[in-house]
């Protein structure tokens, strides 16, 4: 197993891998020529696209993401 102590690289090289996913996917799917019968050209569109975009995901999500928590922090209000 991971030690504990990389929990935080491991949830930024998780989520920066599913979201850059997502958003390469639906990007690449409006500028390919590619139909439900035939999802090839889309495909490989969106590999190169998430290809490219994950290694500029992953150390944004490690610099933004102690700035997004104290954002929230100071937006939110203890109970």
């Amino acid at each position: 197993m991971i030690p504990a102590r990389f929990a935080p690289v491991l949830f930024a090289l998780i989520l920066s891998g599913l979201m850059s996913a997502l958003v390469a996917g639906i990007a690449s799917w409006s500028t390919s020529t590619a139909d439900i019968q035939d999802p090839w050209p889309w495909l490989l569109a969106w590999r190169s696209a998430w290809l490219h975009a994950w290694p500029v995901a992953f150390p944004a999500v490690l610099l933004m993401a102690p700035l997004t928590r104290r954002l929230v922090a100071w937006l939110t209000t203890p109970r």
